[in-house]
């Protein structure tokens, strides 16, 4: 029936780094059928997984592998004879868990397989080995102790013995050489997938050089942006201060402008004060016209108070009352004396200023 399969699953699969030994390197860009083979001829179990036309996967379970789950959802296992390490990533626990119990079943047929095998060569040899000892004794004992009528009785079934054997050793022979045949088949197929899989992961290992190179690329490409980044926000802030001294000289200027208006608006009452100097100086010049008329007129009333002097000395009665009238006329005169000096210094005082 040759080989055929028992159990499927789909994972992404992955091999050590051949360099590191510590790296997983991916065999597969995505999930891909993994599946354990049983191969009814040799009693032998596979698991083999490819992807398109590349075998990715070509592992042949023997008693002494070990399934160890390392997370929740990934599993390995290390296969001497391809001189890697597999990994398989999992969609859940459940699949990775399949999978577990399926390679130690598979793990557990290999082991029983192996033990029947040999316990079969065992007995073959044993069988030979005790088929050689007995012959040359019966042989001898039938020499010496009969006539050649029961040598002849004798050798007869042990002839039948040997030959039976010979022809069951003929057979084993011929198996054994149709198993050798197969063997060497199967190792000629082993070295064309061995030699699949160095050309496969050469091609990963130029891949993932090919991917540093890339790598490295993008990141100068990235340090390149990021400086780019850097001296754009340098320029942004230069303009963002640039606008804030902007807005502020802005500011600045409309209050110029203000205190121009102002200082336009002040000279222009400047100007219309100049404008009325000239008739304030001419009023000025009629205010000190009419003081001096009054001064004339005070000095012309002191005279006249002198004449009321001697006037009081001719009549007491009259005196009383005049005096009376008098002062009250001295208080006024004196209070409008006072307020032309102080009119008079304004006017002084406002000329010089002009």
């Amino acid at each position: 029936m040759g080989e055929q399969p028992i159990y499927t699953t789909r994972a992404h699969v992955f091999q050590i780094d051949p360099t590191t030994k510590k790296n997983w390197v991916p065999a597969s860009k995505q999930a891909v059928t993994v599946s354990y083979f049983y191969d009814s001829t040799r009693n032998s179990y596979r698991i083999i997984s490819v992807d398109g036309s590349k075998v990715i996967i070509n592992s042949t379970i023997t008693p002494n592998m070990t399934f160890t789950k390392t997370s929740q959802k990934f599993g390995q296992w290390a296969d001497s004879r391809a001189n890697t390490v597999f990994g398989l990533g999992f969609a859940s626990e459940q699949q990775l868990a399949k999978f577990s119990e399926k390679f130690q079943e598979v793990k557990e047929a290999a082991k029983l397989a192996r033990d029947k095998s040999q316990d079969k060569v065992d007995a073959l040899s044993n069988h030979s080995q005790e088929s050689g000892q007995e012959t040359p004794s019966s042989n001898q004992a039938s020499s010496i102790n009969g006539t050649d009528d029961e040598k002849i009785f004798h050798v007869e079934p042990e002839a039948a013995v040997l030959q039976t054997e010979n022809e069951h050793l003929k057979s084993s022979v011929e198996q054994s050489n149709t198993n050798a045949k197969k063997w060497e088949t199967e190792l000629q197929t082993l070295r064309e997938n061995n030699a699949r899989l160095v050309d496969a992961l050469q091609e990963s290992s130029a891949n993932v050089e090919s991917w540093k190179k890339q790598l490295g690329a993008c990141k100068e490409e990235s340090d390149t942006l990021r400086e780019k980044i850097a001296q754009l926000e340098v320029q942004c802030n230069e303009a963002d201060q640039e606008k804030q001294q902007n807005s502020q000289l802005s500011v600045r200027v409309q209050e110029l402008e203000t205190e121009l208006h102002e200082k336009e608006q002040e000279l222009e009452n400047l100007r219309k004060q100049a404008e009325i100097i000239p008739q304030l100086m001419a009023e000025c010049e009629s205010i000190t016209a009419k003081l001096q008329t009054a001064e004339t007129k005070n000095k012309e009333l002191a005279g006249r108070v002198e004449g009321l002097q001697l006037d009081i000395d001719d009549s007491q009665q009259k005196q009383g009352n005049m005096k009376g009238e008098l002062k009250k006329f001295m208080d006024l005169l004196d209070g409008k004396i006072d307020e032309l000096h102080e009119f008079r210094q304004g006017l002084s005082k406002l000329g010089v200023d002009n």
